[in-house]
């Protein structure tokens, strides 16, 4: 089956922003987020205690790829803060659709 270039541009448009999210970790920060901005072992907690390499590489991909931001305050220790940018708060909508998406699907489990 050919594949038109209108759905050509549709999966490179998906492999884009896969590329722009990275690994499994990403989906589940982003969703933490939404409810508020949070400390590193605040998100840590909140993922069920994962690893912290798994944390913090996650956070730097997504940081990078300007989806949250980390501030950091001056105090002893100093503390870290993570929050969604405009960009990572525009990604709600997708996030909201494929938990539609689910819950239309998921008694064909």
């Amino acid at each position: 089956m050919k594949t038109s270039p209108d759905e050509k541009k549709c999966w490179f448009a998906v492999g884009d922003v896969l590329q722009i999210l990275g690994g499994k970790w990403a989906f589940l920060v982003l969703a933490e987020l939404y409810k508020d901005s949070q400390r590193f072992n605040e998100l840590r907690r909140s993922l069920d205690n994962i690893n912290t390499k798994s944390l913090t590489d996650t956070l730097r991909h997504l940081e990078q790829n300007g989806m949250i931001q980390r501030k950091v305050f001056p105090t002893v220790p100093v503390t870290v803060e993570y929050s969604l940018t405009t960009k990572g708060k525009d990604f709600q909508s997708v996030l909201i659709e494929m938990r539609n998406w689910r819950q239309r699907w998921e008694k064909d489990k």
